[in-house]
């Protein structure tokens, strides 16, 4: 599969996810009462597998990895569904098979901010 092609397709999996998560198309509890950004999908070379990366809402009070944990479990469950959706709403021969990942990107910035904040604080002294 080119590259472009992977890209493409990637795409509008992400547009299509995040649709089904607007609009109601996924009923299972655990994802439809949150916030969950779909980050990046990346399709490997043959367009057997898409990985999704996705980003919920962690409120002020929860627990990072029980969410993490959840909205993961609720994905897996959905899987099927989804790629249900997928096939007939993209026209592709072969459907990728999905596999959901928490995207951990935002969290390890925000802990470099963190640490640059800290050394210039210790510069000062």
């Amino acid at each position: 599969m080119a590259r472009h092609r992977q890209g493409r397709l990637g795409e509008e999996i992400k547009k299509n996810i995040s649709t089904y998560l607007i609009n109601g198309g996924i009923k299972d509890p655990r994802l439809m009462g949150r916030i969950i950004t779909i980050s990046s999908v990346e399709v490997t070379s043959d367009g057997s597998y898409a990985t999704v990366y996705v980003t919920p809402l962690v409120l002020s009070g929860e627990d990072r990895e029980a969410v993490y944990s959840e909205v993961i479990e609720g994905f897996n469950k959905a899987k099927g569904l989804i790629r249900n959706k997928l096939a007939a709403d993209i026209k592709l021969r072969y459907t990728p098979e999905l596999r959901f990942k928490i995207d951990t990107s935002e969290d390890y910035g925000r802990h470099i901010d963190e640490l640059l904040e800290e050394i210039k604080r210790n510069e000062g002294r």
